[in-house]
C-alpha cells in the first residue's frame, strides 16, 4: 500500500489566492461548470478541494478524505479565520496530513491585475513575459508527479538545472517523461499553441499535455479545460520551437505569458 510507504512528516498541499477583487471579476464572465469556481475570494477553491481529495483518495487517507468532502461553504468559512485583512491578496498553502488536520499557510500575495485570473486572450492584459526553459534530464510519471504534495526535491532539482534558483524569478522549466513528453511546468501549468493535423478542424486554439504525460491535474488546469479554453494533447518536447510563445498558469498568479527559451542567447532578449 502506497501510505505505508511514505515518510512519517508527508503531506498533501494546494496552494491558492484569495483575492476580494474575485467577488466582482466572477460578475463578468458567465461561468460554464457548476459550482461556479469564482464564486468566492478564493481563486478556483471547489477544484482545490478536489485535488486534495483527489490525493487523499489516492494515498487512502480516510480521516483526511471525510474532512475534504465539507461543503465549500463551511470550508470558506474556516479558511476566513486565517485571513489577516480582507481587504487585500493573500496567498495561502493549504497542507493537510494522513489524520486529517489541516493546516494553512498565509503570505502577502504578489500585487497583479486581477483580470489575469480569468481565462487569457489576446487582449489580456499583461506586459511580462516569463522565460520557459525545458528540463535537460527525464522524469519518471508517478504518484508524486500526479497530486501536489510535499514531496518537490525533482521540481526544485530541475529549476536548478534550467539556472532557476528563486520563486521570484520571471522564470519557469518544463518536466519532460521518459518518452520525451512534456508533463508539466514545475510551479505552473503550460499551454501552447494548438499544432493542427491533417483533417482536423475547429476546436480550441490552445492544448494543454494531458494527465497521462504524467503531470499534475492542477486546479487551473482543470478551470482552463471547463470553461473551453484548451483541451488535452500529448507534447513532445522536441516539437516545441526557440521563441515560441505559451500560456502557464497556476492557483495563485492565474494566467501568464511564456515565451519558449531553447537557445540561452535568448535569455538577454526578453
Amino acid at each position: 500500500m502506497i501510505s505505508d510507504m511514505l515518510p512519517p512528516d508527508f503531506k498533501i498541499i494546494s496552494s491558492l489566492r484569495y483575492d476580494p477583487a474575485l467577488a466582482a471579476i466572477g460578475k463578468q464572465r458567465a461561468a460554464k461548470t457548476s459550482p461556479d469556481a469564482l464564486s468566492t475570494p478564493y481563486y478556483l477553491l471547489p477544484y482545490h478541494q478536489e485535488r486534495l481529495r483527489n490525493a487523499a483518495t489516492c494515498f487512502t487517507w480516510e480521516r483526511a478524505l471525510a474532512y475534504l468532502e465539507q461543503d465549500t461553504n463551511e470550508f470558506v468559512k474556516f479558511l476566513d479565520t486565517f485571513i489577516p485583512d480582507n481587504t487585500k491578496p493573500w496567498r495561502l498553502r493549504i497542507v493537510m496530513d494522513r489524520m486529517g488536520t489541516c493546516e494553512v499557510e498565509v503570505n502577502p500575495a504578489t500585487s497583479m491585475d486581477p483580470l489575469n485570473l480569468l481565462l487569457p486572450s489576446d487582449t489580456s492584459p499583461q506586459t511580462t513575459i516569463w522565460r520557459v526553459y525545458i528540463d535537460s534530464e527525464h522524469i519518471a510519471p508517478s504518484v508524486f508527479t500526479t497530486h501536489k504534495t510535499t514531496a518537490r526535491d525533482f521540481y526544485t532539482a530541475a529549476r536548478l538545472r534550467s539556472g532557476i534558483v528563486s520563486l521570484l524569478e520571471q522564470a519557469e522549466v518544463l518536466l519532460v517523461n521518459p518518452a520525451g513528453d512534456i508533463m508539466e511546468g514545475s510551479i505552473t501549468t503550460p499551454y501552447f499553441r494548438r499544432r493542427n493535423t491533417a483533417g482536423e478542424e475547429g476546436g480550441p486554439a490552445w492544448i494543454t499535455p494531458p494527465v497521462s504525460s504524467g503531470g499534475n491535474a492542477g486546479t487551473t488546469r482543470h478551470y482552463a479545460l471547463a470553461e473551453g479554453f484548451c483541451t488535452e494533447r500529448t507534447i513532445a518536447a522536441t516539437d516545441l520551437v526557440d521563441g515560441e510563445e505559451c500560456w502557464l498558469s497556476n492557483g495563485v498568479r492565474g494566467f501568464i505569458r511564456g515565451k519558449i527559451v531553447l537557445m540561452r542567447s535568448n535569455d538577454l532578449q526578453t
